[in-house]
């Protein structure tokens, strides 16, 4: 396939989003004709057709297993749609980054075309220093697509959201030139073009960048439709545990929030803790549930309850679109500014509330029930 391109991802979302941005880019086929397929919603069961190989998906793979696990089950699904997927053990020892960056850099080179999943990352901030691509894409990592973009719009420097306003380590000002050099790569020039393509609000949009809508296409025409149950599900965060949220007061919302809305089965976040899981299945009574894919694919599998509540986070703006027309009403729960931790950014209540209040078709309940 020409241009050639290689996708680089470090979590199941990413690798989901660079699906969904192959397929509403329609990728031709080997013949030059347009790929069909997987359109046809009674086929979602069935694996669809291979389709010509026109992406390398490098999956530079992190140390936790549950992340590892729904890697592997989403490597599983691109190699079905025709796609190459290189694994790589990019993080396993002190000698595995050379590694990775030296059998990569030949394939950065020849790249016409870079597809990145998270432009704060360390790792692919360097591997953008390497190649020569003039046409990039960055496909959504969760809400943080949402502060990239308006940071490369006003300039800054590329920090993660829950980190902005905090004091800058020995290892920021290290990477600080790396950093700084993607951003330059990342910012549209004479002959670089750069595209956004996210389900998230994408307002301050910098000159030259081009956004485009993910309207999950793929993963209503793979899965689903879902059965719909009468119950109530909740999606977990992982807000605690990047020490943005007192898990104290975490445990006491969910457990008001399962005891008012009548909610059974707990969405666990990949990120999250095994003692906090624990934590919540003994003293919530709910069913805690690790997906083995991205939530969007499991909800649109289905079985899923009726009502999907959700702390602020990415499914707020994902899920809408990946359950149109099934009835699923997907509510956003508020964090309260006093579950805010001492070690929260200044940036961190601000940010939390845009991520609910931009949220589309999402009903905003109007308080947090409190624990009893």
């Amino acid at each position: 396939m020409s241009p050639r391109t290689l996708a680089f991802v470090e979590s199941p979302v990413q690798l989901l989003n660079v699906l969904e941005w192959a397929h509403a880019h329609d990728r031709p086929t080997a013949s030059g004709a347009p790929s069909r397929t997987g359109l046809i919603p009674s086929q979602a069961g069935r694996h669809p057709a291979p389709r010509a190989p026109g992406i390398t998906l490098v999956v530079l793979s992190p140390t936790d297993p549950m992340s590892r696990g729904q890697l592997r089950r989403m490597a599983e699904l691109a190699r079905e749609e025709g796609h190459e997927v290189r694994w790589e053990e990019a993080r396993g020892g002190a000698g595995a980054p050379l590694r990775t960056v030296g059998g990569l850099a030949p394939l950065l080179r020849r790249a016409d075309r870079v597809v990145m999943g998270d432009p704060f990352s360390r790792y692919v901030q360097l591997l953008l220093t390497i190649t020569g691509a003039r046409d990039l894409v960055v496909v959504d990592d969760g809400t943080a697509t949402m502060e990239f973009v308006t940071q490369l719009a006003r300039g800054e420097r590329l920090v993660r959201w829950h980190r902005k306003g905090g004091r800058r380590g020995p290892r920021d000002l290290l990477l600080g030139p790396v950093s700084a050099a993607a951003r330059r790569r990342l910012t549209p020039g004479e002959g670089r073009r750069v595209e956004v393509f996210s389900a998230m609000p994408v307002e301050e949009v910098p000159d030259g960048v081009t956004a485009t809508a993910n309207r999950f296409a793929w993963t209503r025409a793979r899965f689903g439709p879902p059965r719909v149950t009468r119950g109530t599900d909740l999606v977990g965060t992982s807000l605690v545990e990047t020490g943005v949220v007192d898990g104290d007061r975490y445990l006491d919302a969910v457990r008001g929030l399962a005891r008012t809305h009548g909610a059974t089965r707990y969405f666990a976040h990949r990120r999250e803790s095994a003692w906090k899981l624990h934590r919540l299945a003994v003293e919530t009574g709910l069913e805690i549930v690790r997906p083995e894919l991205p939530l969007e694919l499991i909800a649109r599998r289905g079985p899923i309850g009726r009502t999907v509540l959700s702390f602020p986070s990415t499914v707020l703006h994902t899920l809408p679109p990946a359950l149109a027309g099934t009835g699923v009403r997907v509510a956003a729960c508020d964090i309260d500014p006093s579950w805010l931790t001492a070690h929260a950014s200044p940036r961190a209540r601000g940010f939390l509330s845009g991520v609910t209040g931009t949220a589309r078709d999402v009903h905003r309940l109007t308080r947090t029930a409190p624990a009893g």
